[in-house]
Formats: structure tokens, sequence, C-alpha cells
């Protein structure tokens, strides 16, 4: 019930985020599509569009209380200045004469930056266009910022019974002339912030809800710290007895228990529900200061909680275990994990070869190749038998030694991925498992804990074979004070 309801609000939340970017988008973008090319907003190619979505920018600006309809309104930016910030980078010097093939410049950027506040624009609405700063040089600009800041009240979570919240939006749109290629890309980029509303006055059932809420969530915290109390204290009585148990092996036999015996001490499912118990508490608590606006870090606070509810449901097939055909999954998993680590860590070197040798090689002609995450992404895809003919298919047959190399490339990354590691990781399980069914049938190896638990499973039944197996003399020595250690598990 509580990562429902903070579900429902987080996606209110981030719906908000990406309806004001697509409207703030179509507001101070001239001829905004409504669809980005690539990783950019549009594109523009002649001197007169750039100056026009510039000069649109800014005239939007300026009657945005009067087109929008949002509830926006102007916001302070880091100086405290309420308006537009533009600013230009340029070369410091810059001749250039391509006919000649000859070029004369100082790498050296310089940027100038003005200020544009609202009444200033309504007051010279024709000075600023006729300004020596917007008489660019296109020859040397690299670029051309514009940034600002808007403010809004998300008024929707009240419709859920929750109080709003306030942002603030730090919006930047960029022309970007750094490649000289006779295309400016426009790129739009909006940070939203939540921050605290400084006066708010609701009046109805939204403040008695929230009430509700909080006494709820305080009811989680306390059931989880009871649980994270019990579970830990299981944990310490554990390891206690891990130590009594070891030393007495090592008076009695002369040798150590080996690591898998160890291990059987400590409760795997309980260390789980102690990490799954702590995040819950945290991602309450923060649940709980998001909700009186406090603070409004949403992302950290559904991280918690929704990884803790994963561990939750995983937490849940220790139930099934006790029945022996649905064991099968949780015996394989532990049987293959480690050769299945060691098998992943050589297989993981492979991968990254291809990794990087693609992104050197392909990334200028691909665009699934561009960068070190997407060429990841797009193997990852490609050893999943997913999107193979999209990606043979659109590289650029620009060089045909390129073109060459690509097809060698994929042919023989798919063909050792898929035929022969991904096999081979299979096989790894298959050969777990089937295992795992043998012992199952005939019984599993038996290690010296449980040797040893089967000796002494009773006190009387070592008190009447006193001299069957010498580990019993633990069970006779053992203090009647001691019984509370000997049962933990």
């Amino acid at each position: 019930m509580q990562l429902v309801r903070f579900g429902l609000s987080n996606q209110l939340v981030v719906a908000f985020k990406e309806e004001n970017t697509m409207a703030f988008k179509y507001l101070f973008l001239k001829g905004y599509a409504g669809v980005d090319e690539e990783d950019y907003s549009y594109s523009v190619y002649t001197q007169e569009d750039a100056y026009e979505s510039i000069f649109y920018a800014i005239n939007q600006y300026h009657h945005l209380k009067n087109i929008s309809l949002g509830t926006l309104s102007y916001g302070e930016n880091e100086e405290h200045r309420i308006g537009l910030k533009v600013c230009k980078q340029y070369y410091k010097k810059r001749t250039m004469f391509p006919s000649n093939d000859t070029l004369n410049i100082d790498s050296d950027i310089e940027t100038d930056c003005i200020y544009v506040d609202p009444q200033g624009l309504s007051k010279n609405a024709e000075d600023w266009r006729n300004s020596s700063f917007f008489r660019l040089e296109f020859y040397r600009l690299l670029q051309v910022e514009i940034s600002f800041h808007l403010k809004g009240i998300d008024l929707q979570t009240m419709l859920s019974r929750e109080l709003p919240d306030c942002y603030a939006f730090q919006n930047t749109i960029t022309f970007d002339n750094r490649a000289h290629s006779g295309k400016i890309k426009i790129y739009f980029d909006s940070d939203a912030n939540i921050e605290e509303c400084k006066d708010l006055k609701i009046s109805g059932s939204v403040q008695k809800n929230t009430q509700y809420m909080l006494l709820f969530d305080s009811f989680v915290i306390v059931i989880c710290l009871a649980s994270l109390i019990l579970c830990t204290r299981s944990i310490v009585l554990a390891l206690r007895l891990r130590k009594r148990f070891l030393n007495f092996f090592l008076e009695k036999y002369q040798r150590h228990v080996c690591n898998a015996d160890q291990w059987e001490f400590i409760n795997g499912w309980y260390v789980l529900v102690i990490i799954s118990d702590l995040m819950t508490i945290i991602g309450s608590i923060l649940k709980m200061e998001i909700q009186v606006k406090n603070i409004t870090n949403y992302d950290l606070c559904s991280i918690l909680l929704g990884t803790s509810t994963l561990l939750v449901w995983v937490g849940v097939i220790r139930y099934l275990g006790y029945f022996q055909t649905y064991n099968v999954l949780i015996l394989t998993m532990q049987a293959s994990l480690p050769k299945v680590l060691r098998f992943c860590a050589c297989a993981g070197m492979i991968y990254l070869g291809y990794t990087f040798c693609g992104w050197i090689v392909l990334g200028p002609y691909h665009n699934k190749f561009v960068a070190l995450n997407t060429v990841s992404e797009c193997l990852f895809s490609l050893v999943n038998g997913d999107d193979m003919f999209a990606t043979f298919a659109q590289i650029q047959q620009k060089s045909v030694l390129v073109w060459l190399f690509s097809r060698l490339y994929l042919y023989s990354f798919i063909s050792l991925f898929i035929y022969m590691i991904l096999s081979l990781f299979i096989a790894l399980i298959t050969d777990s498992y089937d295992t795992i069914k043998k012992y199952q049938q005939n019984g599993f190896p038996v290690t010296d804990l449980q040797e040893f638990l089967k000796e002494c499973n009773s006190r009387e039944e070592c008190q009447k074979q006193s001299s069957a197996f010498p580990s019993c003399v633990c069970c006779l020595r053992r203090k009647a004070s001691d019984d509370h250690l000997m049962f933990t598990n």
C-alpha cells in the first residue's frame, strides 16, 4: 500500500516535468515540430532563421503570461535577477578564405553576456533587437545561449489529496555553431527542481489525508524496526554459535571446518530481510519528509522503497523452499553462481574489446556506436537477437573499408557470443540443474556439519550411544544456559 501510493505520486511528478518540458519547447522554439532531431531539438541553416529563432524565444519570454496555459511566472536566477541571460561565445580573432585554403585564427574563446529583463523588453522593444550585441559574426561564432528561470505549481497533486509542489525550471536554449558546417543545432534543456512553497494555505480534506498517511508510514517504520531487531539478534546468536562450533571442532578433531559449513550458520534470508528493512525505514522517513514538503528528493526515495520491495518479494521464495519441487530454482542458483561469475569475468573481457573497437571504428558512421554506453547497449541487444537487421542496415556506406570492417565485426561478434559464449553460459546452468536433480533423487552429500548434527540430534541418543561418535561429547557437556544458542537457526 505504501509503495503504490508513493508510486502514483511519483508518476504525477515525472509527468508534470515532462509535460512542462514539451510545452516549453513549443513556446520558445520557433517552428518546433514536436519530435527532436537525434539528440537536439531542431536546426537552422540560414542567418535569417538563426536571428528569427533567437528573437522569437526572447519575445515569447516577454509575453509568457499572456500565451502560456500553465501556472507559470518569472523566477530569479543564481544572481537573484529576473529576466533572460543571453551569452555568446566566439573565437577571439579569425579570418578565413576557403577559396585560398588560408586560415588565421586565435583559438582563445571569448564570452559576452547581457541581461534582458521583462520591463526593458516592454519599454525598448526595438532597441535591443538593433543593439550591437545581436550583430552576430557567424564566421567566428561558436554558440549563443539563452537561459532563464520560471516558476510553477503542480496543482494536480490535490486531486490525489496531497499537498501541491512548487517547481523552479531552469531553461537553456543553445544555438550550437561549433562545427561551422552551415548547420546550427538548437538544443533545449530544462532542469526542474522541486522547492518548498513559501506560503501554502489549502483548505479541505488534503491536510487531514496527509496526517493519515504520516500515521500509516509511522506504523510501517515500527513494524520494519521490530523485524530488523529480531533478525539482527538471530544473526548475532548464529555467529556466537558458529564460533563455539569452530573451537569445538579444532579441539576435538584438530582440523578446521570448511567454508561451506561455516556459512551454514549465517541465514542469508535474514540478511536479505535486514537490508530490506533498512531501506524501507529510510525510504519511509524520506517519504514522510516529502509529504510535509520538507525535502523533495523523489528519486532517492523511490529507489529505496522500490529496491526494498524487490527484496521482500525475493524473500518470499524462502517459503517455497520447504517444498522439494519448488526448491530447485534456489539450489540451482546457489550451485551455478560461482561458475557463472567466473565465466562472465572471462567473457566480459571479450565483450569490452568489442565495445571499444566498435566505438572507435564505427562511431562516426553508425548512430548506435556514437558513445560507449550506446555501443554496449547495442551489443547486448544483438546477443539477445534483437534489432539485428537494423544494425546491419544503418551503417553508412561512405567508406568501403569501414563498411567491410563492420560486416566482419558484426558477424564475428554475433557468431562468437550467440553460438559459443551464450551456449556455454546456458550449459553451466543446465549442468548445475542436472546435478541438483540427481541429488534430490539419490540424496545430497553429507558435510561435516550435517554429520555432526545427525549424530547429536538428541541428548538421549547420545547417552545411549556414548561410545558411538566422539562429537557427542559436545551435546553431553553443553550447559543448560547455552540452550538458546544451540537452536537459533
